[in-house]
């Protein structure tokens, strides 16, 4: 049956036919792609799930990177509350094509410390160069709206 049908069809002309298989060889599984990011994983998987607070530093003894860490351990309890998942981005630990998507999508120069806190949309939505007091976090995050929706409730 199936060669059938595939006698009735119209026959594609050699320019047709070459743009056909050019696209099905470019949207392939051999096609020839970027490395995903795990870090772009990761943000992409807490998509309006959680609230990423990504803490980047160029080395795990990073002095500001260690303040932030202090000013965190305290204050489980609010960041839970808020959906929020801390994540520690070592530069000098990272795989290239980590290092490439935090340069040329987050906009991170990898030689200094950079607080992200990225919301359930995806969207960054502050950026410190310097470690910043817990109040101050959960300030930014209970004003957005979506924060405000899940402090009423469910209805």
């Amino acid at each position: 049956m199936k060669q059938l049908l595939v006698s009735k069809a119209k026959p594609l002309s050699s320019y047709r036919w070459l743009w056909l298989m050019l696209v099905v060889a470019a949207s392939g599984p051999g096609a020839a792609q970027q490395p995903a990011s795990a870090l772009e994983t990761t943000i992409r998987a807490s998509k309006w799930q959680k609230r990423l607070l990504l803490l980047c530093a160029p080395g795990p003894e990073d002095a500001r990177l260690t303040r932030q860490r202090q000013l965190l351990t305290p204050v489980q309890p609010g960041l839970a509350a808020r959906d929020m998942l801390v994540r520690e981005v070592i530069f000098s630990q990272l795989a290239a094509p980590d290092q490439r998507y935090l340069r040329e999508r987050l906009g991170v120069k990898t030689t200094d410390f950079v607080l992200l806190l990225i919301g359930k949309d995806g969207g960054v939505k502050r950026r410190e160069t310097a470690p910043v007091p817990a109040a101050q976090l959960f300030s930014t995050v209970d004003a957005m709206p979506m924060r405000q929706r899940e402090m009423r409730g469910p209805r």
